[in-house]
């Protein structure tokens, strides 16, 4: 029987698909970290989930709201100082996988989450990069999820805030980056990879019911697509399940009293 699902529970979905029981990911907050836990309850029970204040083999009930969720602490294996999982941990070359979003992307898979417009007279100011460039740069590879709009994918970056491929091509070996940035960018379309010479981000699979004219229409360079395309395997009634359920528990606690 086919499943009804949002392109947002697809992009969630598909995510979490592309993580093992073997990885160490570093999580952030919103979308990776629904998709880590859908990882988690579902193919890969055993993967190990460190979140930025410092939680590790962290296994929350309640998707976190902010890396300072109390529910992070309750539920992790072990707390370490922030200093030690970024020195320890990240730097030390112990995590696997990166997984982070942001709110513009270009072609390389570079993100901007620090300003829109000039730095000094931005036209917006966006959060800012936390410990996002650091993740981009030590961890073994990068996980981008996002929705494919225009706004967010962009032909320029008026900031780059976390590096992902550069100027293309061996950019990040020619500053010593030994790690292998960002390989796949999940959307609420389609997935992109890396070119594997030129880096720069092309289509491998569309989502079901999506066209390349979709595509196309809501990314802001023009897009390059693999030569062999495969349809995005549909979420499963078990994958869909999990997801809404650890969805429905953040927003039973978020949603205000009756009155």
């Amino acid at each position: 029987m086919t499943q009804d699902f949002t392109p947002t529970e697809m992009m969630t979905i598909a995510a979490a698909r592309a993580l093992s029981n073997d990885d160490v990911c570093f999580v952030g907050i919103g979308a990776p970290s629904a998709a880590c836990n859908v990882a988690r309850l579902t193919h890969a029970p055993d993967i190990t989930l460190i979140y930025e204040s410092g939680t590790i083999g962290t296994k929350p009930d309640v998707l976190p709201l902010s890396i300072g969720d109390g529910e992070l602490c309750d539920t992790a294996l072990f707390t370490v100082s922030v200093p030690e999982m970024f020195r320890y941990w990240l730097q030390g070359g112990r995590i696997t996988t990166g997984f982070l979003g942001g709110a513009q992307i270009d072609r390389f898979a570079n993100l901007n989450t620090t300003v829109v417009g000039p730095y000094d007279t931005p036209k917006v100011r966006l959060p800012g990069g936390g410990g996002a460039p650091e993740i981009a740069s030590n961890c073994g590879q990068i996980f981008i999820t996002m929705a494919l709009t225009n706004r967010g994918f962009v032909d320029h970056l008026d900031f780059i805030t976390s590096m992902g491929h550069g100027e293309g091509g061996d950019h990040r070996a020619r500053l010593g980056m030994k790690t292998r940035g960002p390989t796949r960018v999940i959307t609420d379309l389609c997935i992109f990879e890396p070119d594997p010479v030129t880096k720069e981000l092309t289509v491998v699979s569309i989502h079901r019911g999506v066209t390349r004219g979709q595509i196309e229409e809501n990314c802001g360079w023009p897009v390059r697509f693999a030569k062999e395309i495969v349809e995005t395997p549909v979420p499963t009634a078990t994958e869909l399940s999990v997801l809404r359920d650890i969805n429905a528990a953040r927003n039973a606690l978020t949603r205000p009293p009756d009155v």
